[in-house]
């Protein structure tokens, strides 16, 4: 017994030297880098990390530093091979060769120069994907221009590829999965096909992105990192598809292939997903499981990931109503984010649509939760923090959160005083908003046209080099027939026969890209039209609501402000649709209608009569199409009139398939309200009316002359307008 005593002595004695030895031992700055072994290509964006949990990447040169202790275990982990460990024993550098990695590169010296142009323009096209979109698409164009009249499928696939992933990390999603789709045709690979997939999911189209990935669950050459990337992508997609047991059932198979080969980064975002989508389906207790597991792999692994999990375990308390436990792990973050070197923001690269993790949106959503709890005081001081860290990030739309937040918070503490100061502050952040959001939207249709033409100079390209190839095939053929007996002359005709179906076949493919550019440039520029709403309206509306304050009549202030907003969130509702139902349409001008006589009432009466025969639940049309048209008429036409006026808006029916909608006014008249307007005031106008006949002009392009509209005077002596619009049914 005092044998086995001292035995136990002995075992604590050492494992406390072992301790001491290890807690005195310092750390070491260890440098290395991973490359190719054949040529000494650098390898980037490899993840390096110790069983510690200290994390870092290589840079473009392949090198890293990090700190480690002697013992620790490295770990090195990349999709372009196998994870790899090793033992730190000494401080040296540490360089890690990989096999057969680059050898692309190692042939071009035994390339002709054609190929080696090619080579180096795809690597610049990689090189700029996520730096400069114009840039790298040039370098694709490059590419495709340099191959000439080559048949090699497997090069423009690589490069429609890259191309589609350009695209594709842009959110220029229709794009990419066009190119996808066009080197999937030149040649089929399972990375091409993940990449459509992928691009599938991240377009909503979930049907096409079942049939596209399903197919490759059958082969069993996958790697690992292929394999979990096919099972998180079809757990997606059905995750997307409404049907939760299967993509669960996806979302574990990917878990178990990625904790099989030590996968970390994809271990943590399948736990993150399955926790997800239990908690999209209210299953709070296995979501919270999940999430927990998620949180403690990712402080494992870097703090950066950590961060991310946390703020996605945060929101998940805020929609589960546990607003203490919310507001507790957010303080952690952002003592965890403080802590950060560089950069204090940390990018979702698992969720690139979602807005960035600041310090300023983590002490609004705070905020918020103490607001939900009525805990308005603790509020306050976390809300004033996020405006002051918004301000100095340049963050406006964080900024216009919180102030108007603030507003709210002290109109609910009786402060009016304070109440109105800030949603000043809110409208004048809101005035520069709108104006930096229509030089993002400037900035967006430039680069908009330049990805087009960058996209049409390629498919110029390509068609020129089947093109090129056909009339080669076709001298080749007609050589050889020359040079043959009159036995071949059947020969000589079937080769005919094949160029010109070749060439019919190019011609079709050429129309055909054509006219998808058309549709996608008319949905752009749809799309560009409908965010430029006039923006009168809306600062008048917000003057109004001033007005009412000032005048501290409260009831009319909060009764308008809640018949604005609910006009605003029906715009915003409509505004992606190309047509609406004409029922929403009239609710939504009646709303609009009723603001404006409630602003002006001495001005003008208002009557919409609705033909009994109309069935305008049939009829569709393009939501704000007849607004600017009875803005007019109020704003000048009406307003201007020196009796009280009345505005008249009639619907009756033509034909069963046809309407007509008349927008009356018996105000001052269009040739007397141009005289009373200002340079400003015309350019304004001008703008207005040019967006709505371009609106038209591309639905009735699109659409084959949905809806026409004309504009007349109301009475011969030029006072009054008419506005008659004619409305097709499909």
């Amino acid at each position: 017994m005092i044998r086995n005593f001292n035995m136990l002595i002995f075992l604590v004695w050492s494992v406390l030297l072992l301790g001491q030895y290890q807690n005195k031992q310092e750390a070491i700055d260890l440098k290395g880098a991973v490359r190719g072994k054949e040529n000494y290509t650098p390898i980037s964006d490899v993840e390096v990390s110790t069983n510690r949990g200290i994390y870092t990447t290589t840079n473009a040169l392949g090198e890293f530093r990090i700190k480690v202790y002697k013992g620790d275990i490295l770990f090195f982990r990349s999709s372009e091979f196998e994870m790899v460990e090793h033992r730190v024993t000494s401080d040296e550098d540490v360089i890690v060769e990989v096999e057969n990695y680059g050898a692309a590169s190692q042939r071009i010296a035994n390339l002709d120069k054609q190929q080696e142009m090619y080579t180096r323009a795809l690597d610049s096209a990689r090189y700029y994907k996520k730096l400069d979109i114009e840039k790298s698409t040039d370098f694709v164009a490059e590419a495709i221009a340099s191959m000439g009249a080559k048949t090699d499928k497997k090069e423009l696939a690589a490069a429609l590829a890259i191309l589609g992933e350009v695209f594709l990390y842009h959110k220029q999603y229709d794009l990419a999965i066009s190119n996808f789709q066009d080197a999937t045709k030149a040649s089929k690979t399972v990375a091409t096909t993940l990449l459509l997939g992928e691009a599938y999911v991240m377009n909503q189209q979930f049907v096409d992105a079942r049939e596209t990935l399903e197919p490759l669950k059958k082969l069993k050459r996958l790697v690992p990192y292929q394999r979990i990337a096919l099972y998180e992508l079809l757990g997606d997609t059905f995750n997307g598809l409404g049907n939760l047991k299967t993509a669960l059932e996806f979302y574990r198979e990917g878990l178990k292939v990625a904790e099989k080969n030590q996968v970390s980064p994809k271990v943590i975002d399948l736990n993150s997903k399955i926790a997800a989508a239990y908690a999209a389906a209210d299953r709070d207790i296995e979501a919270q499981g999940y999430f927990d597991n998620s949180l403690q792999l990712s402080k494992k692994q870097n703090p950066q990931r950590a961060i991310l999990e946390s703020e996605k375990v945060a929101d998940f308390y805020n929609q589960s109503n546990r607003f203490d436990d919310e507001i507790k792990l957010r303080k952690q973050t952002l003592k965890e984010l403080s802590q950060l070197p560089g950069e204090p923001k940390v990018k979702k690269r698992a969720a690139p649509d979602l807005d960035s993790i600041t310090s300023q949106r983590i002490n609004y959503k705070i905020a918020n939760a103490y607001i939900s709890q009525d805990r308005l005081n603790e509020a306050i001081p976390f809300l004033e923090r996020s405006i002051v860290e918004a301000d100095k990030e340049d963050d406006l739309v964080v900024q216009k959160d919180a102030t108007r937040k603030l507003s709210e918070v002290y109109r609910y503490q009786g402060n009016i005083e304070k109440a109105f100061e800030n949603y000043q502050k809110y409208g004048a952040i809101v005035d520069t908003l709108y104006i930096k959001k229509e030089q993002e939207i400037s900035r967006l249709a430039r680069l908009n046209r330049q990805i087009t033409s960058n996209q049409n100079r390629i498919s110029s390209l390509e068609q020129e080099r089947e093109l090129s190839q056909s009339k080669y095939s076709l001298a080749l053929t007609e050589q050889q027939l020359f040079e043959e007996s009159n036995k071949r002359q059947k020969w000589l005709i079937y080769s005919l026969m094949f160029g010109m179906l070749l060439f019919a076949l190019a011609a079709f493919l050429y129309y055909r890209t054509n006219q998808q550019q058309k549709l996608a440039n008319n949905l752009l520029a749809l799309k560009s039209l409908r965010s430029q709403m006039n923006p009168h309206f809306i600062f008048n509306a917000l003057n109004s609501v001033n007005n009412y304050i000032a005048k501290s009549d409260e009831r009319s202030a909060n009764r308008f402000l809640s018949e604005f907003s609910l006009l605003m969130r029906t715009v915003l509702e409509n505004s992606e649709e190309d047509f609406i139902p004409l029922s929403k349409e009239l609710e939504l001008l009646q709303l609009y209608v009723k603001l404006e006589h409630s602003r002006f009432p001495e001005k003008f009466d208002y009557e919409v009569k609705i033909d009994e025969n109309v069935a305008i639940n049939a009829f569709e049309i393009p939501p704000m199409l007849l607004q600017p048209y009875i803005e007019n008429a109020i704003w000048h036409g009406l307003r201007y009139k020196e009796t009280k006026g009345f505005l008249n808006i009639v619907v009756s029916a033509i034909t069963e398939k046809m309407l007509n909608i008349e927008v009356i006014d018996n105000g001052i008249g269009r040739k007397k309200s141009a005289e009373l307007k200002t340079q400003n005031q015309k350019k304004q106008r001008s703008k207005g009316m040019g967006n709505i006949k371009k609106r038209i002009a591309i639905l009735n392009d699109m659409y084959k002359n949905k809806v026409e509209v004309s504009i007349n005077d109301y009475k011969e002596d030029g006072t009054g307008t008419r506005v008659v619009l004619k409305l097709k049914r499909d």
